[in-house]
């Protein structure tokens, strides 16, 4: 009989310090995250500083945490997986740093993992991955295509070529003078009012898959400008729905269209926008209709965990895919 694997997964790319331990890469054990919204929000965003500091104080308390939850030993622990990049190189070095030391003191393989693998790797704690699937990536600074043929095989089809709609999200959300963080407020904010602004679609060239939303930022900083020079007050709620129609029709179209052309079996969501509840009933209207499987992972693990770095970091410790102690944080690090 296969014996059962147990992976530590490890995550600090951004302003949550989270730790979580998984079983055969898809039952989650344990899964702990302690935010820092509260410390941030009175700046508007996330202050590198003031995170990298936070992960330092949660990080001991949050790895005790979740491997008391889930009842194991680090006898059961079968390697210690950690986000490698992209992210805040302050935040990333006190998660690699941690893994690399409890790796050393636990003797145990190190594992490195792309942030957004780890976003893609969250669906498959819910769902078994069936080949070929696409991807749609959509966070603060990634809204990407990606079609995978096999675990870890990716082909980028389509990526933003400006600010990522999670990107785009904030600074609209800023301009409305919604709190921090702005994409769950506007998210809100547009189920209160009607999509009665006329904003730009960037579709771009015919049959691209790349994404453009500066333009879509640009245009309703404009009308909010034009409208205070004229007097006018707009409805914050109308203009949190049409941006958002706006965004979600092209993600939607484009989405729809990539797995028709390239005839995939599951089309996934991956990112912190996923939870974007405007997005998801779209997207689900969309493929309602069609062969093709739709999965959008709960709420809980479209924003940065460590279950989803534990589950992709499943997939490598099979293929003995480990690190040297001489793994550094690299911010900038690409999908391979």
């Amino acid at each position: 009989m296969k014996k059962d694997t147990m992976i530590l997964g490890i995550e600090t790319s951004c302003d949550e310090t989270a730790a979580s331990i998984v079983k055969n890469g898809r039952e989650i054990l344990s899964n702990v995250v302690a935010s820092q919204i509260e410390s941030h929000k009175r700046f508007g965003g996330v202050v590198p500083e003031i995170a990298s500091r936070h992960h330092v104080e949660q990080m001991t308390m949050v790895l005790e945490e979740a491997v008391n939850q889930a009842d194991v030993t680090w006898e059961d622990i079968d390697a210690i997986a950690v986000t490698e990049g992209p992210g805040l190189v302050g935040a990333l070095l006190v998660g690699v740093n941690a893994a690399k030391a409890l790796a050393f003191a636990k003797n145990k393989p190190l594992i490195s993992v792309h942030h957004i693998a780890g976003h893609i790797y969250a669906n498959r704690l819910e769902n078994e991955f069936a080949f070929p699937l696409l991807a749609l990536i959509v966070s603060g600074g990634h809204t990407e295509l990606v079609i995978m043929k096999d675990h870890y095989d990716y082909e980028l089809i389509g990526e933003t070529r400006d600010d990522a709609a999670g990107e785009a999200y904030d600074k609209v959300a800023r301009m409305l003078k919604l709190p921090y963080p702005g994409g769950p407020q506007i998210d809100r904010l547009s189920a209160e009012g009607k999509d009665t602004i006329d904003f730009p679609r960037a579709w771009l060239e015919e049959g691209s898959y790349d994404f453009s939303f500066s333009g879509l930022k640009s245009a309703v900083i404009n009308t909010l400008h034009n409208a205070e020079q004229r007097g006018e007050t707009l409805n914050s709620a109308d203009v949190a729905a049409s941006f958002q129609q706006s965004v979600v029709d092209v993600l939607t179209e484009k989405t729809y269209r990539a797995a028709q052309e390239y005839k995939v079996k599951q089309v996934i969501v991956a990112g912190g926008v996923a939870a974007n509840k405007g997005l998801r009933q779209s997207l689900k209207n969309r493929f309602n209709h069609t062969d093709t499987d739709l999965y959008i992972p709960p709420i809980h693990l479209c924003t940065d965990n460590a279950a989803m770095i534990a589950a992709a970091g499943s997939i490598l410790y099979e293929k003995e895919k480990f690190k040297a102690l001489d793994l550094n944080a690299n911010p900038s690090l690409m999908l391979e």
